[in-house]
């Protein structure tokens, strides 16, 4: 037997958050969670914005300083205002933001869709105009939204889409009424729902994932989710993949993690402690070639695998994710090849197996990580001893036709044909 149900929809009204004139490429910026949880006040947030200049990470694009949970009093004002920490934000968080804006940041803020956040404090549930106001008059830009203490059914009447567009409508109605630029609107509701078919019509970024951890399992994870549903990403929305973290893995991880993060255009928030970053990890963030591809003004879309490696294509696992990825960009065809083994490797692809490589050309290579120029690629490239979870990252730009006499007369023989139709092979 089958049973049909038929369930009334309304369909949310937009918020005008797509194209809304902010929030057209990835986020770029530092978030105070990762390294310190509930342990900030004014001074840490300040001396962190004071850093990212003098570290140059300023210099290299980032331009938000964020604050996330814990920042407030465990209740509201009486008259119903969040209030900020009057011991840990003994001047209030307009003399903070002040003090940021004046460095030449944007400034980011915390708030949930629920009860309550996940650390215990004030949510925004049927406060949304409200909290969006009281943020906007502390001087805040941007607003991360997150989804804990979720009311019950016969309270919020609401799927997640229109939890969401609570908050979403908040800020565009505010947004109206005072003449002032938007927020920069970040979902974080952990992928639930498939946000990727429809963050992109209440905000400018959503989380696809529940939180990183600072361990190769957990960006395989991510990189292995991810993966599937890249077409999502284009200007003003973006998947978004979580903080950039630092601690716990190697090197060749560290840098993984980064270009993964960055090409497939995540917004990049830095979750380090700053005073005390290694060189190494310094220069990782502000690899300024890698990060030009995470804000291309003229090609939205992220990298998405073209061939999975050890796996037969289209092969979702969560350990050892698509290893060949390719996408366009303003300047040629970016390339990351990304080694999911414990051991080294060797990685070898034809060009054409990407659909952003023309058949019959030559095309010039850069190394975004070495920085150099490394001659030409005709047809195939291989790169060598790729370390164990290391990364390679690529920009390949067409160079003119390829030599003449190149034998076989196509790079993937079985797929050609002579004149005559007599098949190639």
């Amino acid at each position: 037997a089958v049973i049909l149900f038929i369930a009334k929809f309304s369909p949310p009204t937009p918020a005008a958050a797509l194209e809304n004139g902010i929030g057209r490429l990835p986020a770029l910026g530092y978030n105070t969670w990762n390294a310190y949880g509930c342990n900030i006040n004014e001074e840490l947030v300040l001396e962190s914005a004071q850093l990212m200049v003098s570290l140059g990470l300023q210099a290299s694009g980032y331009e938000y300083v964020n604050i996330d949970d814990c920042y407030a009093e465990k209740n509201r004002s009486a008259s119903g205002d969040i209030v900020a920490d009057s011991v840990r934000f003994a001047h209030g968080m307009e003399s903070l933001t002040d003090q940021i804006h004046s460095l030449g940041f944007k400034t980011g803020i915390y708030s949930d869709s629920g009860w309550f956040t996940c650390g215990g404090y004030p949510g925004s549930f049927q406060n949304e105009l409200r909290d969006a106001t009281t943020f906007q008059n502390w001087g805040f830009d941007y607003l991360k939204f997150d989804n804990c203490a979720i009311p019950f059914d016969d309270i919020i009447r609401e799927g997640m889409i229109g939890k969401y567009t609570r908050m979403a409508d908040a800020l565009a109605q505010l947004s109206q009424s005072s003449g002032k630029s938007p927020f920069l609107f970040s979902l974080c509701q952990w992928g639930w729902e498939q946000v990727w078919l429809w963050g992109s019509t209440l905000g400018h970024s959503w989380r696809v994932t529940g939180d990183i951890a600072p361990d190769w399992n957990s960006l395989a994870f991510i990189i292995n989710f991810n993966s599937f549903i890249t077409q999502a990403t284009d200007f003003y929305g973006h998947n978004d993949m979580d903080m950039v973290r630092n601690g716990g893995l190697t090197f060749d991880e560290a840098k993984s993690h980064f270009t993964a993060w960055a090409l497939m255009k995540s917004p990049l928030l830095i979750g380090t402690n700053l005073s005390a970053i290694s060189p190494d990890i310094l220069e990782i963030l502000t690899n300024t070639e890698i990060l030009a591809i995470n804000q291309d003004p003229v090609v939205g879309k992220a990298i998405s695998p073209f061939r999975w490696g050890i796996n037969p294509d289209w092969t979702s696992n969560s350990s050892f994710p698509a290893q060949y990825y390719s996408g366009p960009s303003e300047n040629g065809t970016v390339f990351m090849l990304l080694n999911t083994l414990n051991e080294r490797s060797d990685m070898f692809f034809n060009l054409t197996e990407s659909p952003w490589i023309r058949a019959g050309r030559e095309y010039s290579v850069r190394d975004l990580w070495t920085h150099t120029d490394n001659g030409s690629a005709v047809r195939n490239f291989t790169a060598m001893n790729v370390p164990p979870h290391g990364v390679v990252a690529l920009l390949l730009k067409d160079a003119g036709d390829e030599p003449a006499g190149i034998f076989p007369p196509c790079a993937i023989w079985s797929n050609c044909a002579y004149e005559n139709g007599t098949a190639a092979n």
